[in-house]
């Protein structure tokens, strides 16, 4: 799958219809720690009827390790690099957890570009100072350890106990596991003090017009259902849709649920 050369890196994606010009476009930026892995549920359900693009961001999946540029405002103009080196004027837009700090900069600085706006296991406030200790305690263990250690620490943070404790489902928290040991540890560590660094976007939230859906799991504890609620009252005429069963990545412990949600409100859009 190709890479393009966007703000001097190099950024890889995947696109399931690069010839078709109908086709409405779906893009997906991925959470922190992971890569476009993360859809392939939902680019698999929407690929018939949406050109459906999936992203890595720098430092991380097949992305280059890029010096620097691993603030929220740098990584949105990656995305829109991209979009803009696709030919791409119009496409509806989903982020998850640093996605979602990237999708909303999106849509505030190009508000033409979006169709709709996707915004899951997200906040629009920066890091709660109280868990920037632990994370940087986290960070000083990747920097010189790599991820294999840290992993299961991880892994709770990541997923909810329904998906964790899931004897049915061990074959798939080994593979998930197994990716996040598989990051390199350069660019993770700059991509994880981008995130904990960042800026809010609240105050700003009121100028969104894009039509918005929020989705958050039930067991999503790093970004719980009250961050949720509160960029739902903030962004005027959003939706918010909580799933059940689900932690920080609902897009894998509970797809069904997920891509319904997003079909129902992209149907009514339409």
């Amino acid at each position: 799958m190709p890479k393009l050369k966007v703000n001097n890196t190099e950024i890889y994606y995947e696109d399931s219809a690069p010839n078709d010009s109908q086709k409405p476009v779906m893009v997906f930026a991925h959470g922190l720690l992971w890569n476009t892995r993360l859809y392939d549920k939902q680019v698999e359900y929407f690929k018939n009827d949406y050109r459906c693009i999936a992203f890595d961001f720098r430092g991380q999946g097949q992305s280059q390790v890029a010096e620097s540029g691993y603030d929220m405002d740098t990584l949105a103009e990656d995305a829109l690099a991209l979009l803009d080196a696709l030919n791409i004027e119009k496409c509806h837009f989903l982020g998850l957890s640093m996605g979602g700090f990237v999708a909303q900069r999106v849509a505030l600085k190009r508000p033409e570009l979006l169709h709709t706006l996707i915004l899951l296991e997200t906040s629009a406030d920066p890091e709660d100072p109280s868990n920037i200790p632990e994370y940087r305690k986290l960070l000083t263990a990747i920097r010189w350890l790599g991820m294999k250690p840290v992993s299961g620490k991880v892994m709770p943070i990541m997923f909810g106990e329904s998906f964790l404790n899931d004897k049915a489902r061990k074959a798939e928290q080994k593979k998930w596991r197994s990716m996040l040991q598989e990051n390199d540890k350069e660019g993770v560590t700059k991509a994880t003090l981008g995130v904990i660094e960042r800026q809010g976007t609240y105050e700003q939230l009121s100028n969104i017009t894009t039509p918005t859906l929020i989705i958050v799991g039930d067991e999503d504890t790093a970004t719980p259902v009250a961050k949720a609620e509160r960029m739902h009252q903030a962004i005027k005429g959003s939706k918010l849709e909580v799933i059940k069963g689900a932690g920080h990545t609902s897009t894998v412990e509970e797809p069904e649920q997920v891509n319904k949600v997003i079909e129902n409100f992209l149907k009514n859009q339409a």
